[in-house]
């Protein structure tokens, strides 16, 4: 981004209006797929039962996922204060889900890799995922 002396004004590089949808699509993605796949296979009861999670609760993170990786791109679509608001809930929604992922799962282990006190591995992509969430959070539809 470079801003004009002579007049104030900010101009963009080539791209740059669209770049946060390198954001938007990596997040969705992974969110999109962790929900829609908590429905599959085993369904919402396998997860919640590995997780020891109640149903309804299991569930509510399950739509959560599928949610909020729906509004996350909905909200980049909406060119208004509207869309803003969709984009940081969803990038809440977002980081609440990981934290609760990183503190229930992962934690204790950096690395990503599977071993074995942490089957499931450790926190560096949820924290990754978190910071771009963040990201979008503090700068809504401005990103």
């Amino acid at each position: 981004m470079n801003t004009d002396r002579t007049t104030g004004t900010v101009q963009q590089a080539p791209g740059e209006r669209h770049a946060h949808w390198f954001l938007r699509f990596a997040l969705a993605s992974v969110f999109l797929y962790m929900g829609i796949d908590k429905f599959m296979g085993g369904g919402v009861a396998e997860f919640s039962m590995m997780m020891g999670l109640p149903l309804v609760l299991g569930s509510a993170v399950a739509l959560g996922e599928v949610g909020t990786g729906l509004l996350i791109l909905l909200g980049g679509l909406i060119a208004s204060q509207l869309g803003d608001l969709a984009t940081r809930l969803a990038a809440l929604g977002m980081i609440l889900i990981l934290l609760g992922a990183i503190f229930m799962v992962h934690w204790g282990q950096w690395h990503f890799m599977a071993t074995a006190s942490h089957p499931l591995g450790g926190m560096m992509f949820q924290v990754t995922l978190v910071m771009m969430a963040l990201y979008l959070l503090a700068k809504g539809n401005n990103a």
